[in-house]
């Protein structure tokens, strides 16, 4: 079983997008199966330099290193995003 990941995770998304709902979910477990302590979901729509850089491609998950992952992704990329093991972009 993965070591239990630390480093903060962001959820950027906004509160109407259902594919942010899925992404959420899929965070939502990994909380509960302990691979993340937690994560903080952002909303985009707040915020306008936010929008602007996230608007096309929500949701997209933001790791503390400046890593960024766009969904959709899978449990298992999911899992390779939390391990740093991940290939996203910066």
């Amino acid at each position: 079983m993965p070591e239990l990941c630390q480093s903060p995770l962001t959820l950027y998304g906004t509160s109407a997008c259902h594919l942010c709902e899925q992404a959420a979910a899929l965070l939502d477990l990994a909380v509960q199966e302990a691979l993340i302590s937690h994560y903080d979901a952002v909303d985009i729509s707040e915020d306008e330099q936010l929008f602007v850089r996230y608007a096309t491609r929500i949701p997209v998950l933001y790791r503390q290193d400046g890593r960024e992952l766009d969904w959709p992704f899978s449990p298992q990329q999911l899992l390779d995003f939390i391990d740093g093991d991940d290939g996203g972009q910066v």
